[in-house]
């Protein structure tokens, strides 16, 4: 792997085959973000899109032989991954939500985060308005709408990491647009949350 320059996805990828940490931080560092954001899409909640962006950086780690990069980049199979890891924590989210609920909110004594907590607040509400629209999809056209959309996945991209052709991700992206349109409070498609 080349210090001087950017490394490709492939470089890193191959570095981090045969097990080099700092290509792995070098990767982390170049999409955590995005895996960060499609995870909240997915899940409309900032600390559970953390915890999907660290489970899906812990099996991209140990699942590093079995990466398939898509037109050599890592980002698509990693978004997958992260689709994945928010599906397991929704089926085992209802007992540990109501744990959480029950336990106390850490008072910060440093400084005032009202107006922090606020946008907070106010970002998980919208994205639980358009993820209960978004749920009444089919199962594929919600994968599509949180890859493609989303997370701009083209649709090559797509087709390559479901093992599908490029036509049914553009079908499956057309009929989630047509329906959310349908589906969705005048509010929402007028973005005057």
């Amino acid at each position: 792997m080349s210090h001087q320059e950017r490394p490709s996805d492939e470089e890193l990828w191959s570095s981090i085959t045969a097990g080099d940490e700092l290509a792995f931080g070098a990767l982390f560092d170049r999409y955590s973000r995005v895996v960060y954001n499609h995870a909240f899409r997915l899940c409309g909640a900032w600390s559970t899109a953390e915890d999907v962006t660290q489970a899906t950086f812990l099996v991209a780690w140990r699942r590093r032989g079995e990466a398939r990069l898509v037109e050599g980049s890592a980002l698509p199979w990693l978004l997958v991954v992260a689709t994945n890891a928010v599906r397991s924590e929704w089926r085992s989210a209802r007992r540990w939500l109501a744990l959480l609920r029950r336990l106390p909110t850490e008072r910060h004594a440093d400084g005032d985060f009202a107006d922090e907590v606020a946008g907070r607040l106010d970002d998980e509400r919208q994205m639980t308005e358009l993820l209960a629209v978004v749920r009444r999809l089919s199962p594929a056209e919600r994968e599509a709408v949180a890859l493609c959309l989303w997370s701009g996945v083209s649709y090559s991209d797509a087709a390559a990491v479901w093992g599908i052709s490029e036509v049914a991700v553009r079908s499956r992206v057309s009929r989630a647009r047509s329906r959310l349109v349908g589906l969705m409070p005048e509010e929402i498609r007028e973005g005057t949350w």
